[in-house]
């Protein structure tokens, strides 16, 4: 993810960053980010939070024959929130 500063101040401030690339630990160093995208974001909320908007790719782990499960937590997740 890359914007101004302006930008990501606003995106901090307003409590719009919905994830960031981190390690099991927790810490968001530049170990952890794949990307090199700007303050570790990986995702980001519009200003309705209604959209999502993210970079990485959790479908891809979503199905064993995918070669793991790790993403499917998350769409488990979306779907009980919407029920």
């Amino acid at each position: 993810y890359f914007a101004d500063e302006r930008t990501l101040d606003r995106l901090e401030g307003d409590g719009r960053i919905a994830f960031r690339y981190c390690d099991a630990a927790g810490n968001t160093d530049a170990d952890a980010n794949p990307n090199g995208s700007q303050r570790n974001i990986a995702g980001i909320y519009d200003e309705t939070g209604r959209i999502l908007g993210l970079m990485p790719h959790p479908e891809r782990l979503a199905e064993p024959a995918l070669g793991g499960t790790d993403g499917a937590a998350m769409f488990s997740s979306l779907v009980r929130a919407l029920h």
